[in-house]
């Protein structure tokens, strides 16, 4: 199943079932992503892969709507749905259909480059870093927020029967299962920590570091682009 058919399918119960896939507690890991920002009122940030704006508005209610938030999304029933949505915030948002491989914004652009359970699906996440890199303003900061390689085997164990629920899940509330097997799929098969760490530093991030939450079920990864003394 093709990522770009699995939103399609989705993307009218996105929300849902990320509160029933991760018991609610993805509102706790993106509030973290955020704090972890430290985001300051006339920050420029694109959220990448944004789906229905999730993050961007986190990130415009910290900052009291005194900022600029772009989402990008590929999909564009994903866009449609999350400009639908009734929020203050979301009417502050600016809405783009397009690749994380292929942003359509001049060289450094944002102040921060956020990305929310995006990643492992890009189609090509080295060059997908690159461009954030390429949009980010010198001294610009990325931040990913991902399932990632549990740490304790206990909680490994735990995890590997949940994640098996979570196809059942997707048949009852959107009716398909297909998309959540191939999300975790996706999951299984993202790079872990050191590995992706690896990976943003080859592309010209530096102060690369993360942070494990809950034992490592999912993890925050912080980058910066060069400043023109580094």
């Amino acid at each position: 199943m093709k990522t770009n058919e699995v939103f399609n399918v989705v993307a009218n119960k996105y929300d849902i079932m990320n509160d029933v896939m991760s018991a609610g507690t993805h509102r706790y890991w993106k509030e973290c992503m955020i704090d972890w920002l430290s985001p300051l009122p006339g920050m420029k940030i694109i959220d990448v892969a944004g789906g229905t704006g999730d993050i961007s508005f986190r990130y415009l209610k910290r900052v009291n709507a005194q900022g600029e938030a772009t989402v990008c999304d590929p999909n564009i029933n994903m866009v449609e749905y999350g400009k639908n949505k009734k929020n203050i915030f979301y009417e502050k948002i600016n809405w783009t259909n397009a690749q994380a491989e292929n942003l359509p914004f001049e060289n450094e652009t944002f102040d921060a480059y956020l990305v929310s359970f995006g990643v492992r699906n890009f189609l090509d996440i080295n060059k997908a870093l690159n461009e954030a890199n390429r949009v980010l303003k010198k001294g610009g900061r990325f931040l990913c927020l991902e399932f990632s390689k549990v740490q304790n085997k206990n909680v490994s164990k735990l995890y590997d029967v949940y994640s098996k629920l979570i196809p059942i899940f997707g048949k009852i509330i959107v009716g398909d299962e297909k998309p959540y097997k191939y999300l975790n799929e996706t999951i299984k098969s993202f790079p872990p920590q050191e590995k992706f760490k690896t990976m943003i530093e080859d592309n010209l991030f530096v102060n690369v570091e993360y942070r494990n939450i809950f034992n490592g079920v999912v993890a925050i990864h912080s980058g910066w682009k060069r400043k023109n003394d580094q």
